[in-house]
């Protein structure tokens, strides 16, 4: 994930287009997000875990865009233009599902588009940790049509300064992950769609990195 555009590609990679052809052609059949599922299945049972998780974590991480082009929007929490990325991450912070919208999307719109993408990856999944932004209607509408409860993680008003949060350093974790690769360090796609299936190819970099380890 050297974030290099695909024009700039080395010379023993094929013709940029035949890349992209590919890439484009795997990200509209799921490819990307099947390979990324399957090898993170494996690396959590080389750690001893089922296949299926039981418990995981939610929260969005709002993204600069480029001049590039396609869907954004303002984040006035977070003062930004550009998108925001959804995850869901099981307790070792692998992504079960990622959803990419406008900034201006709020949280628990974005969960709710995430849920519809409820798949057999989370069909063990009963506790889900949040942040105070996913409270409210969000919690009936998560009860009526999944079997998971989602349970907000929240900060004690009498603390100040930095607190790590039970749980919820799980998935800030993960963010901080996918921001060592520079094509993730803003949003360079033009399609969210695009931006999603470069989530999964960076996540399948590192599970590929720990499974090749002894």
């Amino acid at each position: 994930m050297a974030g290099c555009p695909l024009g700039g590609l080395p010379r023993e990679y094929p013709k940029w287009k035949s890349v992209y052809h590919y890439f484009r052609l795997w990200r509209r059949d799921g490819t990307w997000q099947r390979i990324h599922d399957t090898l993170r299945a494996r690396l959590r049972q080389k750690l001893a875990k089922h296949k299926h998780p039981t418990a995981g974590c939610l929260d969005s991480q709002s993204v600069k865009t480029t001049a590039v082009g396609g869907p954004r929007g303002y984040d006035k929490g977070k003062n930004l233009n550009g998108r925001k990325r959804h995850v869901l991450v099981d307790t070792l912070g692998l992504i079960l599902a990622v959803v990419v919208t406008a900034a201006c999307v709020s949280d628990s719109a974005g969960a709710r588009l995430l849920f519809g993408l409820w798949g057999g990856q989370c069909k063990k999944m009963r506790l889900i940790w949040v942040d105070g932004t996913y409270r409210g209607t969000l919690l009936d509408w998560v009860k009526g049509r999944i079997k998971a409860v989602l349970q907000p993680v929240l900060r004690c008003d009498n603390v100040k300064g930095f607190v790590l949060l039970p749980r919820r350093w799980v998935v800030e974790r993960t963010f901080a992950w996918l921001g060592q690769s520079r094509r993730l360090n803003k949003d360079y796609e033009y399609l969210p769609e695009s931006s999603e299936a470069m989530i999964y190819i960076a996540m399948t970099r590192i599970m590929l990195r720990r499974l090749a380890k002894e």
